[in-house]
Order: C-alpha cells, then sequence, then structure tokens
C-alpha cells in the first residue's frame, strides 16, 4: 500500500451522518404513490435499488421528514435486520426519504468520491465488521455512532477516480447482460403467453387473417377454431391438464444409500426470478440437510416457501452434483421438447401469484411441492410443442451465456473490490486483469 493511503474513519469524511422514521410516528401512512421511500428491501447485496420495491409517502410526509430528505449522491448503508446493503441516491430517485433501517450519510466531495464510498461500504470485511458489532433486540441494529467510528483507507482522489472508474466498468458490464438476459426472458414469455395463455395464432386464422410472427409452416399447425373444455374454451383438439402431465415432481434425491461425496448447493435465497447469485460448494456430510433435491439440465425449479418472493430458476449447464433445497419444487420435463414450455408455464406471474394466494392463506407461508405440479395449464399438440421449443431453446441459450458471463464478471469485481479498496493491489495490475475479462 502507498503512503498516499490514509487510515480515516466514516465520521472525518461526511457531513451528515443520520437515519429516517417511519411515517407512521408522525401521523401518516404510506401511499400507493408519491414520494419514494427507501427500505431495506429496496436496496440490493450489490448496491442497486429496485424500482418495484420503493415505498411511498406524500410530500406533506416527506415536508416534515426533513431531517431524513435524500440529495443526490448520498450514500446509504442498512443498519437494521440485514445490514450492510449499500446504495448511492441518483437524481432520477429524487425526491425521496428512508427509514429508521438505512443510514444516510453525506460525503465531503473534496475528500472523497461518492461511489468510492459506497464501493467501501461494499467491502466485505466493512460488512463483517458492521456485522460483528451489531446490537441483537428484535432484529440486528448497527448504530450510527459505531458506523461513525469504522475505519477505512483512504487514497488520493485522483486513485479514487481510478478505481472507481475500474469497478464502475465492470458493474456497468454485469448491469448490460442483466438487462440483455430481462429482455430475452421478456421475449420468451411474451411469445409464451401469445401461443398458450391469449391464443393469438388461433384468434387471428379464426378471424381469416395469417397469424403474426410465425411462417406459413408454423402457421399451419394452429386450429382456426376453440371448443368447450371443462375449464374454458380451448383451441380445438387441445386440452387442459396441469404441469405434472409434461413434468415429473422431485425426481432424485440424495439419501444415505444414494449421495455424492460433495454437492454443489443452490439455497432457495440465492434463486431470483431466474438469476440464481450462488452456488455453495459443501463435503455432503457439512452440507444443509436440506440439500437434497438432485438437479439436472432444463430442470425448473420453484420456491414452495413465500412462493410470492418468486425463488425460481432455468438449470442450465448445472455443475456436478447440482442440489436444490427442500425448499424447491423440482419440476423436470418428461420430454426435450416440454422444456421451455414448463418453465414459462410454471414461471408465469398469474403461476406465481396463484401459488402465492395459497401460501398466504395458511399460518406458515408455503405450499406442498404438488400445489406447483398441479398448477393448470392448456395441452398443446406435441407439433406445435416442438414448433415452440425451436424457437424457444434459441432465447434461453442466449439467456444461459449471458448469465454465466455475468457471474464470471461478478465474480471478479468482488474479488478485485477488497484488493483494490485495501491498497492491496495496484490499479495497472488490476487494469490489465480487467482488459482479460472484458
Amino acid at each position: 500500500m502507498s503512503s498516499e493511503w490514509k487510515e480515516i474513519t466514516v465520521g472525518e469524511v461526511s457531513l451528515v451522518i443520520t437515519k429516517g422514521t417511519t411515517p407512521t410516528t408522525v401521523g401518516h401512512s404510506f401511499k400507493d404513490a408519491g414520494v419514494r421511500f427507501v427500505k431495506v428491501e429496496t436496496l440490493t447485496d450489490e448496491g442497486r435499488f429496485i424500482d418495484d420495491k420503493f415505498a411511498y409517502i406524500s410530500e406533506q410526509a416527506h415536508s416534515i421528514l426533513s431531517r431524513s430528505q435524500l440529495r443526490e449522491n448520498d450514500v446509504l448503508f442498512t443498519i437494521a435486520g440485514t445490514i450492510g446493503r449499500t446504495g448511492i441516491v441518483g437524481s432520477r430517485y429524487l425526491p425521496a426519504n428512508t427509514n429508521q433501517a438505512v443510514a444516510i450519510v453525506r460525503p465531503v466531495t473534496d475528500i472523497i468520491i461518492p461511489k468510492f464510498l459506497r464501493y467501501v461500504f461494499s467491502n466485505p470485511s466493512f460488512t463483517r465488521n458492521a456485522q460483528s458489532k451489531t446490537v441483537q433486540s428484535v432484529q440486528a441494529n448497527f448504530s450510527l455512532g459505531e458506523l461513525r467510528k469504522a475505519k477505512f483507507f483512504l487514497p488520493p482522489l485522483k486513485t479514487q477516480w481510478a478505481i472507481v472508474s475500474l469497478l464502475g466498468a465492470l458493474d456497468d458490464r454485469i448491469t448490460l447482460l442483466r438487462e440483455t438476459n430481462a429482455t430475452l426472458e421478456a421475449i420468451a414469455q411474451a411469445l409464451f403467453k401469445s401461443w398458450f395463455v391469449d391464443f393469438d395464432p388461433v384468434r387471428a386464422k379464426a378471424e381469416g387473417r395469417q397469424p403474426e410472427g410465425m411462417d406459413a409452416a408454423t402457421a399451419a399447425l394452429f386450429p382456426d377454431s376453440f371448443e368447450e373444455s371443462e375449464l374454458a374454451l380451448v383451441p380445438k383438439g387441445w386440452g387442459f391438464g396441469v404441469l405434472g402431465d409434461l413434468a415429473d415432481l422431485n425426481p432424485e434425491s440424495w439419501s444415505a444409500k444414494r449421495r455424492p461425496e460433495t454437492v454443489a448447493y443452490i439455497d432457495l435465497a440465492n434463486a431470483k426470478e431466474n438469476v440464481i447469485a450462488e452456488i455453495t460448494d459443501y463435503p455432503f456430510d457439512d452440507a444443509p440437510s436440506r440439500a437434497r433435491r438432485v438437479l439436472r439440465d432444463g430442470d425448473t425449479i420453484v420456491g414452495t416457501v413465500r412462493p410470492g418472493n418468486r425463488s425460481f430458476a432455468f438449470i442450465a449447464n448445472a455443475a456436478e452434483n447440482l442440489t436444490g433445497s427442500t425448499g424447491f419444487a423440482v419440476l423436470r420435463p418428461k420430454c426435450t421438447e416440454n422444456t421451455e414450455f414448463v418453465y414459462l408455464a410454471a414461471t408465469l406471474d398469474a403461476s406465481i401469484d396463484h401459488l402465492t394466494h395459497i401460501a398466504d392463506g395458511g399460518a406458515y407461508p408455503a405450499v406442498r411441492p404438488e400445489v406447483v405440479a398441479g398448477l393448470s395449464t392448456v395441452l398443446p399438440p406435441i407439433q406445435i410443442l416442438m414448433a415452440f421449443h425451436e424457437i424457444a431453446k434459441t432465447l434461453f441459450v442466449r439467456l444461459t451465456e449471458s448469465h454465466e458471463q455475468a457471474q464470471t464478471l461478478t465474480q471478479l469485481r468482488d474479488t478485485l473490490l477488497p484488493r483494490l479498496i485495501s491498497g492491496k493491489l495496484r490499479l495497472p495490475e488490476a487494469e490489465t486483469i480487467l482488459e482479460k475479462a472484458l
């Protein structure tokens, strides 16, 4: 580490260190729209805001809660419940406010770049230190006083800019890949909904029109009329059934007699809307007791505990001995042509909403795996399933490639960040590593 790096406290680089409060304490309630209100769940572990996780308050409540009115470049650090999520306030989120679980740090920009401070807060050693100093009551709490005293090493502004630029390039690339993934999945979902929910090709032919977005051979596979079924109108020659007609439920599990030496484990918390954030390797004897579901390429996994959390994913390029939690329902297609159909049917908003409704009706918010396999679905002829598979598999291959690139770059960033922030890795070395990766 260069002698230009100085040990300093968060308090020494901050104009303000404060936190918010809940609007109900000042006689106000949350609204359906209005001023954005940041909660712990609004922030991701990677320092991003989740747009649909903002709460909202009125302008009057925002005015009363003046202490916690956010400003551009404020750095946020969660201090209650989940300790250590971070964010940096951009102008597009303003006006905004926050609650008592989120610390607001307003940096002295002549001394420290706000993004550099955000990376300091994201350093695992900083987070671990904060977690070690929490006070446990109903939930973990890290005090503003401890945050103010927390130490880190600060380089000159020029070095800060270089580090922020390097890590920012990685973050931008990861964000782009994830946005690409979201677009690809949206295309697949839109096609599925058009063919198998709204029946657009059938309706077009019934009206004497050529179905849009497909060649004549594919269009010829669809009927031009509907017929009554026990549940609803369906395209002529199609049926209604359940996902269990197309996929086997929980087909493989490890047991005392059939067990590997090690497992690559996916926990319920690490799968979210077709992103598997982390896979943990364990010797089998040290793995969590719920590490039992054997996963293969083409499987769909759907979280049965709090299904509204949308803990689902499509399995591709599975690691050796890939294993899921028993909190997942595993759907394995009975034939290759069903693969993408099963995933998209199981993860439709309507499917997840249905599972959530059932789960919320009980004392424990969960459903049995059989409920997932029992989700209703149309049953198209095999020729149409094959045609859909040929289109969808191309999208899913691209999804997998893009996801793996994002995972590789995320791992690289998580490796570089603590070494750069602590001054243990020289910038030229980091730049060489980054050039090879990008």
